[in-house]
């Protein structure tokens, strides 16, 4: 039984070296606060639809693990915050965590690390004085049964620990927590493994007062005369996302150790949020993923480690709709759980995921919601916009925004009336853009689809007042986001 555990471990660690070889991955993080939660059997063929060779788990569910068994799917399995304790009071404990819930599905269940709980530091700094202990403990259960070398063990920490991460050169972890962090350091060093972070531009724009543009945080060009540079080094920094894994890397120098590569375990954008949160939306959710995807398949690292890629984890698989919080916090996800998308995304060289891409039109996030509802009423009055399937009970009523139903509107008239002038405008509301706001079985037109049928041209400019016969149940609710607004300071964690 030894020699084949070796065996086994052996191959491993061969596949394992060859992955590492074939360049950068992007995975996803699988949460489960769902209400409608797939099994486990029908999770993994929705990860093999669509390509995602990757998963990070919060847990170690049997279920789960057993149904990823011969997938090829790496997978990188969790200690919960409310098991840290435990582990990192009693060694027996954590053998029996290993054998349980690692070396029983190995090797045909891929499993290559164990992450320690989940921000532990910043969620649960009670656990902390324990956290390395539960971390050299898990190691040494592995080491007695022969799987450390391709089961690596570490524990995500959040951007939280490095209170100044601008400019990156000089950035530090928090004093506080310097002890603790250096030993960590100390045991991934020892162990040859790497710096779990979770990286998250969304909260580092939404809380950053205006300081950085929102194209920095959407890994979008930035003009000359806005170009992000650290004043120190001069090196030059195209998103937030680089400047954070920088950061990282400076603030693991500062403390005298070199050779620990960073792998981002989180990052993304939620697609909805809650009136106070109009920078969570389906384009920006879009915009953000489909480029952190070709930013970590680049192979590249951040301007101060530029051959260190940085392997990433998508926050996250499903959206979470059970989860506490504001809106936001329960609308991370790329996919609903009968595996359609919440918006396209591209992973690796493989055509979208999701709809065609071509021009449409949509609504300002930040556009005047008097104008907009004026828009909205125009283009589904005298504009002729087909307005139905934004009706309550249709397709496209949800997610209930004003913003999201005026664009589907101002889609709509658009693409019906641009071959005859109509363009785009809405009294300066409206934009174009090339990333389809489709969501679900809500499917936009595109410059791409044919036109919906020939109508009477009509002036491509809404009036400043609304025109027209059709009226509008469609003003948002501000009772539904009350309750969503109480929990925002939840967020800010």
């Amino acid at each position: 039984m030894m020699l084949e555990r070796r065996i086994a471990g052996l191959l491993l660690l061969l596949v394992g070296m060859f992955t590492n070889g074939l360049g950068a991955f992007v995975g996803v993080n699988i949460g489960t606060d769902v209400s409608d939660l797939p099994s486990g059997t029908e999770m993994v063929a929705i990860l093999i639809a669509h390509q995602i060779t990757h998963v990070r788990l919060y847990d170690a569910d049997a279920h789960m693990l057993r149904a990823l068994s011969n997938s090829g799917i790496e997978v990188v399995v969790g200690i919960t915050n409310e098991e840290v304790l435990g582990i990192g009071e009693s060694p027996s404990v954590a053998a029996a965590w290993v054998n349980k819930n690692v070396a029983p599905y190995l090797p045909s269940t891929n499993i290559t690390a164990i992450a320690v709980g989940s921000e532990v530091l910043t969620q649960i700094p009670h656990a902390s004085p324990v956290l390395v202990s539960a971390m050299n403990y898990i190691h040494k259960a592995l080491v007695a049964t022969n799987l450390n070398f391709q089961v690596k063990v570490s524990t995500p920490q959040s951007m939280d620990v490095i209170p100044k991460a601008f400019p990156p050169s000089t950035a530090t972890f928090d004093p506080s927590w310097n002890s603790t962090v250096f030993q960590i350091l100390q045991f991934l060093k020892n162990t040859n493994s790497y710096y779990m972070l979770n990286a998250y531009p969304y909260y580092g724009y939404t809380k950053g007062d205006g300081i950085f543009p929102i194209d920095y945080a959407l890994f979008q060009p930035l003009p000359s005369v806005k170009q992000i540079v650290d004043p120190n080094t001069l090196s030059h920094y195209n998103s937030m996302f680089d400047a954070m894994v920088d950061a990282t890397y400076y603030s693991i120098e500062a403390l005298n150790f070199t050779g620990i590569s960073v792998v981002v375990t989180e990052s993304g954008w939620p697609s909805l949020g809650g009136s106070n949160e109009p920078d969570a939306n389906v384009e920006n959710a879009q915009t953000y993923t489909n480029n952190l995807i070709r930013r970590v398949l680049n192979d590249s690292g951040p301007p101060s480690k530029p051959t260190f890629p940085i392997n990433t984890y998508i926050y996250e698989l499903f959206n979470e709709d059970k989860r506490p919080g504001p809106v936001s916090e329960k609308n991370w996800g790329v996919l609903f759980t009968n595996g359609s998308t919440v918006y396209p995304f591209t992973l690796g060289t493989s055509t979208p995921t999701g709809n065609s891409s071509g021009s449409f039109c949509v609504a300002k996030t930040d556009a005047d919601p008097d104008k907009l509802q004026d828009g909205l009423n125009w283009a589904c009055g005298q504009g002729q916009a087909d307005c139905t399937p934004i009706q309550q009970g249709h397709g496209c009523f949800l997610p209930n925004t004003l913003v999201n139903h005026a664009s589907y509107a101002y889609n709509d008239y658009y693409q019906r009336m641009q071959s005859v002038g109509g363009t785009c405008d809405f009294d300066g509301t409206a934009k174009t853009t090339t990333v389809d706001p489709s969501n679900g079985s809500c499917k936009f037109a595109s410059s791409n689809s044919s036109t919906t049928g020939a109508l009477t041209p009509i002036s491509a400019t809404a009036p400043s007042s609304p025109v027209g016969g059709w009226s509008s149940n469609l003003k948002v609710s501000q009772l539904q986001y009350l309750i969503p607004a109480a929990f925002l300071p939840l967020l800010l964690f």
